[in-house]
């Protein structure tokens, strides 16, 4: 009796194993870009909340974590529903007009981003002695290298591999010694009515959906060729990066609130290298350099590459390009060239004029100005472009409203403050 019970149990196992493994090679997209989402702006704006306001801004990362998912499992569902991304889509429901402010706004923010994140790869190679123009010359080439030959497959296997550096935030975190009172504390007194406060968690806030995302994802469901029966795949994907991109930046909060937070609140953190520096005398030196360093080349090089590919895939879409990773350079020539371009291009500007690493203020601000024409197109499609059995109903709907426009005003109200 025992062999015949067995038996069913040995030769379902491999078809087991099939499936399961099939499972996993579903997910990707949602977990690159919420890793990407943790860039180098994001890790320094969550080193200041820590460093200024203690562990306050532990629950407000929380709570993001519903909002990040509500708002990208759109961008799923209208991806492998319609088969077309979101330029596209834009441009068929609601003409050419429309299409081409939305490519265009994109295009010009995610050029301040891609600036943004060298002169993060700049501060790191610093940490390690090396001239900021051999470090952006290197990852530059390399990611342009990456994309010409890569594949989508490849491009998501590097990606995904670079992001998973900002995890050594975590040990981090714990290396502080967080003072567990104070902790339980700031989660049960999250919110200070003064201006300088409600800055800090607007730029939070305000960050949590950058424009990239919504293209960068919707077109690399059609890349990995996810199906509408791998919705459901899509959904845990992106429910999983959301969870931990949070757990990376309540890492970074925990981190400085309980070391910088203490000692000096409100010092100057602008960089990676202050912060490092910062926190030499509480983790040590290495531990200081080696995880905030390598954590915020993790964060930066993955966010050049979804950047890069967000905007030419949606200047692309726009325009009528072909537009997948999954073509050779000779089908897609203009997708490559404006990709290639935009990672050389955003290096070089670094290396020559430093000082844009001050467009990281008007990059929040272009990213605040865009947050309305993104999510409420995204909105928009979800009610045009889906059959009636694939759109939100009930309760979903009109949580899905207020989170997002709980979003875009504290987007406006970015703006308002930076301005």
């Amino acid at each position: 009796m025992t062999t015949e019970r067995a038996l069913p149990v040995t030769a379902e196992q491999p078809a087991t194993g099939r499936r399961r493994a099939a499972w996993l090679l579903l997910l990707g997209p949602g977990l690159m870009v919420m890793l990407a989402d943790t860039d180098a702006g994001s890790v320094v704006t969550a080193a200041q909340s820590g460093a200024s306001w203690g562990y306050r801004l532990v629950l407000p990362q929380l709570i993001l974590i519903p909002i990040l998912y509500v708002v990208q499992e759109i961008t799923v569902r209208l991806g492998v529903v319609t088969g077309q991304g979101h330029g596209a889509l834009i441009r068929q429901h609601y003409g050419r007009g429309w299409a081409y402010l939305s490519g265009g706004t994109l295009f010009v923010a995610c050029v301040g981003a891609l600036i943004t994140e060298f002169a993060g790869v700049a501060g790191v190679g610093q940490l390690a002695g090396v001239p900021p123009w051999l470090s952006i010359t290197v990852v530059a080439v390399a990611l342009s290298v990456l994309c010409l030959t890569g594949g989508y497959r490849r491009v998501e296997i590097v990606g995904i591999t670079l992001g998973a550096l900002e995890l050594l935030f975590i040990p981090a975190a714990f290396l502080a010694h967080p003072d567990a009172h104070a902790l339980v504390s700031g989660l049960g007194h999250p919110l200070v009515l003064r201006t300088d406060f409600l800055q800090l968690l607007a730029a939070n806030v305000g960050a949590v959906i950058m424009p990239w995302m919504v293209f960068y994802q919707q077109g690399a469901v059609l890349d990995k060729g996810l199906r509408p029966q791998d919705l459901r795949t899509g959904r845990l994907d992106t429910l999983l990066g959301s969870i931990l991109t949070q757990v990376i930046m309540v890492a970074i909060v925990v981190a400085t609130a309980a070391t910088l937070g203490r000692s000096s609140p409100g010092g100057s953190l602008d960089t990676i290298g202050e912060i490092a520096q910062a926190l030499v005398p509480f983790l040590g030196h290495r531990a200081a350099t080696v995880l905030f360093g390598a954590g915020m080349f993790g964060a930066a090089t993955v966010a050049a590459l979804v950047v890069a590919v967000a905007a030419s895939r949606g200047l692309g879409e726009v325009l009528g390009w072909r537009t997948t990773l999954n073509d050779r350079p000779g089908r897609a020539r203009a997708f490559y060239g404006v990709c290639t371009a935009a990672l050389v291009g955003s290096g070089v500007a670094v290396i020559l004029a430093p000082s844009l690493v001050q467009l990281s203020v008007d990059v929040q601000v272009m990213n605040a100005l865009l947050l309305p024409i993104v999510l409420g197109f995204l909105l928009l499609l979800e009610r045009s472009a889906l059959p009636p059995g694939d759109r939100m109903r009930g309760v979903h709907k009109y949580v899905t409203w207020t989170l997002t426009g709980v979003v875009i005003l504290f987007g406006l109200y970015t703006i308002t403050t930076v301005v």
